[in-house]
């Protein structure tokens, strides 16, 4: 199941416009922010994931509540977090 994650911005426009380095659970990846550059990000700022694009902003504390309830499902947090980690070195 694929479903949307909260990442924490850590690093904007790493290799280019529209990307952003972000951090879901201490892992880091590359994604692309075209899908919310009508609303600038800023280091530190949270972001709905979804394969690869952040599709929109969200506060702290609904990335606190996403988190909490995709931990509490066990196998869904499992295995979005195994798909984010799957190709980084």
């Amino acid at each position: 199941m694929c479903v949307g994650i909260p990442a924490q911005v850590v690093e904007l426009e790493s290799s280019g416009p529209h990307t952003a380095i972000v951090d879901v659970d201490g892992a880091q990846r590359e994604v692309n922010t075209i899908m919310v550059d009508d609303e600038p990000l800023a280091v530190g700022e949270w972001v709905l994931l979804h394969v690869g694009f952040a599709m929109s902003k969200i506060d702290a504390a609904e990335a606190a509540d996403t988190l909490a309830f995709m931990r509490e499902l066990g196998s869904v947090y499992d295995e979005e977090i195994e798909a984010f980690t799957s190709d980084l070195p």
